[in-house]
């Protein structure tokens, strides 16, 4: 705590390591709350002496013998008095906003009195309503316009200009109010909606949880309460949705106003995008810390938009809760009101964070998604030709050009299935951005004003609405001469569906992908806006892998950030200091040297801290197993692995540590291929059914949707075997590094007594990605200690994965395990390094199996003995 609070009054970039059960949640709540209390009051001491000094009397000073210095003289007294009176508007600006959020705080009177009026105002609107129905009942339906009534909002709008001056956030007239100072605060974001739930809970518990203004910001996904927008499903859809429904309020007026012309059906819009409610919300938010559940039970109850409300109160708010992607991803920083410019940044649970970053600004898109879009937009232009006007014409054919490229570049033809289309070169290849630019010949677009024509059209969600209303099978489309070519789209999306069917071998997808489905098949031009948009990185940030399978539609072009560094370099820039916090942070080097100096961090402004465990050093015992008990000396490379040797040893090891170690055994394999085949060789030697008399078997499932079934009964059956008198001593389960069971899940207690690494869970140094990463960083990165960086960055990428699996087992300051690690080659001094400091501290290196054996033993006698 004291680390981080000189850590942030220094203005430093931290990298912070505090092992899971230390407090590190609350650590780093009241270090930072502490300091930015502190800073605060700091701040308002120092305008009280200015203003204090300016009510003395800032007189300018007289010209009183013609000095040459007279006019720096006056112009340094009225940058005084000037500084003098923006301090006195941002006192009274802050005093006012801080009496009104006491007021409210405390005057019960004011929310029953705005519950009142939101009752009369939905009475009216249900009075309006029924009147409206009566009237168009009684007036029969009038004649239809050349397009029906929903057909309308499927076009686009005139697209006014490349360069727009001004963009519309929010409702135009009360810009004022939305300008609204923005106080020093602490961004607090980490990696899932749970983990900032948590965090939230802990702020709430904590001596800060009554005074700190604290917002949490989440997705539309999360945060909307319009059930017709939810009821969409997909992300994508969610946010053009909405995003359509504002546009559909601001064009309201402009409507209205235009009465000589031909006025359009008037179009939906969101009833909780109303900026009255939502300040309302506002100020609810700031007067009590919420998380995002009750956050979203005020705006239903208040009628009121949790995620636009939410957004208005990040200027007075203190602390700011939010996702990881929200504050790195830029366009989602700016969209959102996030200004970074002097304020605090803490980054919990960053053992990943390069790959976060990586995987934000990266994209891939299928030939069947490019073949797809093609068919729809063309079909979309052909409909509304003559109601489109010439802009929106020429953009839409340059996206129509982009598409047919992309596909030609995969070896294809647009007009064809992707499904039957066979590719003649199949294979991998990586090309750089101009090169894959210039070689499908759309280096002459402006892939600038097309990402920003996509934005502002909002053309894949009326593209969207298009195919839910012709493309599917159930909809009946009237056959007539235009309608004919909308069949061919009918018929082409239904073949492009069977393929894929064929491909799965299954009739019907599972209902965990129904929604990435659905959303593949009706709109892929939202997968395709991301990809044209990571083409516009910089040429030497990024590669296109063009992943050329068996046919068009199975191929891919995928876009592959190499420099995470360039997307991170603007929030270092700006922010006074940077925390990057997580349980397992070592090894440290990659943040350093591939995130933060390559961002332009000064070395010296990098500080490193990292804490002890809490728990006392005999409750844990980690130990390096260098052979088994034959004397087969481990060493688990690709060549050695799949001896039946090595699985025998294996095999042998775990048969002695399940006679010994009570409770759940977790035992980590390097891939599910791997786990599946060292399975299936015990299960043809017998070792299976001898581990079985121990111990129950379990294996880790691939499908997320069945993970928690496997913990529960595994769980379940480590409980029943507590029981005394029994011949099992409890559960093994096999799991593997970089799976479900690998991070977030605490096998603590007797879930996991003990931990077992079988080998080193190396990448797949094979993949072109991987091997494209390991090129880019021997060219632009120095040696580290005579190695190679791309030997650095497949070590540290491996003992990541350990560190982050190995933390499973101790989870608060009373539990206890071993570890065991299953290979001679962590005991190398450049492995053993990246260990965990904790761990590191307490770790046994045991050449024979007897020695590691009755150590094991002993440990968990011990202690079952002192229960």
């Amino acid at each position: 705590m004291e680390a981080l609070y000189g850590a942030l009054e220094a203005g430093r970039v931290g990298i912070f390591e505090s092992p899971t059960g230390t407090g590190k949640s609350l650590s780093l709540i009241c270090g930072a709350l502490s300091w930015l209390r502190d800073w605060q009051e700091q701040r308002r001491q120092e305008e009280e002496r200015l203003l204090a000094l300016g009510q003395d009397g800032l007189a300018p000073q007289q010209d009183t013998g013609g000095q040459p210095d007279w006019v720096t003289a006056f112009v340094h007294s009225k940058e005084e008095r000037d500084r003098v009176n923006r301090l006195k508007e941002e006192h009274i600006r802050r005093k006012k906003r801080e009496d009104n959020l006491e007021k409210i705080r405390h005057n019960v009177q004011l929310k029953y009195a705005a519950k009142r009026k939101r009752c009369e105002e939905d009475e009216a609107k249900r009075l309006l309503q029924l009147s409206k129905e009566a009237l168009s009942q009684g007036a029969g339906e009038g004649g239809l316009h050349q397009l029906d009534h929903n057909e309308e909002e499927l076009i686009l709008a005139e697209y006014e200009s490349d360069d727009e001056k001004k963009v519309v956030s929010g409702l135009e007239e009360d810009d004022d109010d939305l300008e609204e100072e923005h106080v020093t605060k602490i961004y607090y974001c980490s990696r899932t909606h749970s983990q900032l739930s948590q965090f939230v809970r802990e702020v709430q518990k904590s001596p800060f949880g009554k005074d700190t203004r604290l917002v949490s910001l989440g997705s539309r996904q999360n945060l909307c309460v319009n059930e017709e927008v939810r009821r969409l499903g997909a992300l994508q859809l969610i946010n053009d949705r909405c995003m359509e429904m504002q546009k559909n309020k601001h064009e309201k007026k402009s409507d209205e106003e235009n009465e000589g012309k031909k006025r359009r059906v008037s179009r939906t819009v969101c009833p909780f995008y109303s900026y009255e409610q939502m300040q309302f919300l506002r100020d609810e938010v700031l007067v009590e810390v919420k998380d995002i559940e009750q956050l979203v039970s005020l705006g239903r109850e208040t009628k009121a938009c949790p995620y636009y409300g939410s957004r208005f109160a990040i200027p007075a708010a203190q602390l700011v809760v939010l996702p990881y992607q929200m504050l790195l991803h830029e366009p989602t920083r700016n969209a959102a009101g996030i200004k970074l410019k002097d304020q605090v940044v803490i980054i919990d649970e960053a053992h990943n964070l390069i790959d976060t970053i990586t995987c934000i600004h990266s994209a891939e898109v299928s030939g069947s998604q490019l073949c797809c879009a093609h068919s729809q937009l063309s079909q979309y232009m052909e409909r509304y030709r003559k109601r489109l006007k010439a802009k929106n014409l020429m953009y839409i054919k340059q996206i129509l050009y982009l598409l047919e490229r992309f596909v030609a570049m995969l070896g294809g033809n647009v007009n064809q299935n992707p499904g039957c289309q066979a590719v003649s070169q199949t294979g991998t290849v990586l090309k750089s951005i101009n090169d894959f630019l210039f070689e499908s010949q759309t280096d002459n677009i402006n892939l600038f004003k097309v990402q920003r024509y996509c934005e502002k059209s909002l053309i894949s969600r009326k593209l969207f609405g298009f195919v839910e209303r012709y493309g599917g099978p159930a909809s009946a489309v009237k056959i007539n001469k235009e309608n004919q070519k909308l069949a061919g789209l009918q018929n082409f999306l239904l073949t492009l569906q069977q393929g894929s069917d064929k491909e799965a071998g299954t009739p019907q997808s599972p209902p965990v992908e129904a929604e990435h489905d659905q959303l593949r098949t009706a709109s892929p031009l939202m997968q395709i806006e991301g990809f044209l948009s990571a083409l516009t990185n910089a040429n030497q940030d990024g590669r296109i892998i063009l992943n050329r399978q068996g046919t068009v539609g199975q191929s891919s072009l995928k876009f592959l950030l190499l420099n995470p560094a360039v997307h991170f370099a603007k929030v270092v820039e700006e922010c006074r200091a940077v925390i990057i916090a997580g349980g397992t942070m070592q090894p440290v080097a990659d943040f350093r040297e591939q995130l933060l100096c390559c961002a332009g961090v000064d070395p010296a402004r990098i500080v490193e801290f990292s804490c002890g465990h809490v728990i006392p050093p005999e409750n844990i015992l980690p130990i390096i197993l260098c052979s088994g008990p034959s004397n087969q000396q481990l060493e688990f490379t690709y060549q050695t692995r799949d001896l039946p040797q090595m699985m025998d040893e294996t095999g042998r090891i775990l048969c002695n540590l399940c006679n010994v170690i009570p409770g759940g055994v977790v035992c980590f394999f390097p891939s599910y291929e791997y786990e599946k085949q060292v399975y299936g060789h015990w299960e043809k030697t017998g070792l299976l059914s001898r581990l079985s008399a121990k111990k129950k078997i379990l294996q880790e499932p691939k499908k997320a949707s069945q993970v928690e079934q496997v913990l529960v009964e595994y769980a379940k059956c480590i409980k029943r075997c507590s029981q005394p008198g029994g011949q099992m001593t409890g559960a093994l389960l096999l799991s593997v590094v970089g799976g479900k069971m690998s991070e977030g899940i605490n096998f603590s207690d007797d879930l996991g007594r003990c931990v077992i690494m079988v080998g080193m869970p190396y990448p797949n140094i094979r993949s072109p990605e991987l091997q494209e990463k390991m090129t880019w960083l021997d060219k632009t990165m120095p040696r580290a200690a005579g190695q190679a960086p791309s030997r650095v960055l497949i070590e540290n990428l491996c003992m990541k994965a350990v560190n982050q699996s190995i933390g499973r087992a101790i989870r608060h300051q009373k539990d206890f395990a071993s570890i065991l690690l299953l290979d001679h080659r962590y005991a190398r001094p450049a492995i053993f390094n990246k260990l965990p400091q904790w761990i590191r501290e307490r770790t046994q290196v045991k050449p024979a199996f007897g020695s590691a054996f009755a150590e094991l033993r002993k440990f968990h006698r011990g202690k079952l003995d002192s229960l």
